[in-house]
């Protein structure tokens, strides 16, 4: 049922977890896919850098609207999650700062950079966090970064109307090579589905929000928790 067949997509992080699923899903769809990877070079269709340098960013989309001959669909997906428990009275502002630069400049700067080049009717996924939504102690750089994407996704989706859409996924935990040391038998019993979600899990939902199923939809968030944060 969903059709990309002649849609030209980037998605960042691609090159693993949820950016490899939605890649992958997306390029079953039909549609055409350039991935964007920091540390590993997930295939030809690729390209490479620190989306948290404005410039670095603009080269990079630059990049891929010359590969594709133009960009439809934008799912901004890479990220960092520092997985030692540190209380902000302690947090260094080295880690505050590569967090930021990581979930948050990055975002703003890919965003800026492939606006202007998306076609009318085009669409931008953001992808979020439950801890965007209820915070996360001991992670607070992550949980402030991850609700400054919700608050960006509403911003855009504002900006934007009525020629592009912009919507949001909120996954809870997802069993990922970024998540996966963190992961306990307690954090499964506590979603009401009774298990971590897999990156396809997630992919699913992203790609909805990229067909034409969801063209009345933007400045949206999607929760895909398993029921674990139930937000009205």
């Amino acid at each position: 049922m969903i059709d990309l067949a002649g849609k030209r997509a980037f998605v960042t992080g691609g090159g693993r977890g949820i950016g490899r699923a939605t890649t992958l899903l997306l390029e079953r769809a039909g549609a055409r896919v350039v991935v964007g990877y920091r540390d590993r070079k997930p295939g030809p269709n690729s390209v490479g850098g620190d989306l948290g340098d404005a410039v670095v960013a603009r080269r990079v989309v630059a990049d891929v609207v010359k590969s594709l001959g133009g960009l439809d669909i934008l799912v901004v997906n890479h990220g960092v999650w520092p997985p030692d428990d540190v209380p902000l009275a302690k947090m260094s502002d080295a880690q505050w700062e590569s967090t930021r630069r990581a979930n948050l400049d990055a975002a703003i700067y890919v965003c800026r950079a492939a606006i202007p080049h998306l076609s009318e009717g085009g669409t931008i996924v953001l992808v979020s966090s439950t801890a965007g939504q209820r915070g996360e102690a001991f992670h607070a750089d992550y949980a402030a970064t991850k609700g400054a994407v919700i608050a960006l996704t509403k911003s855009l989706a504002v900006e934007l109307a009525p020629g592009i859409t912009v919507n949001c996924v909120a996954p809870g935990w997802v069993d990922t090579e970024m998540a996966r040391p963190a992961l306990t038998p307690a954090i499964a019993k506590s979603i009401p589905l009774g298990r971590v979600a897999s990156a396809e899990d997630i992919a699913g939902p992203i790609v909805f929000l990229c067909s034409s199923l969801a063209r009345h939809m933007t400045g949206e968030i999607l929760n895909v928790n398993g029921g674990s944060v139930l937000c009205g």
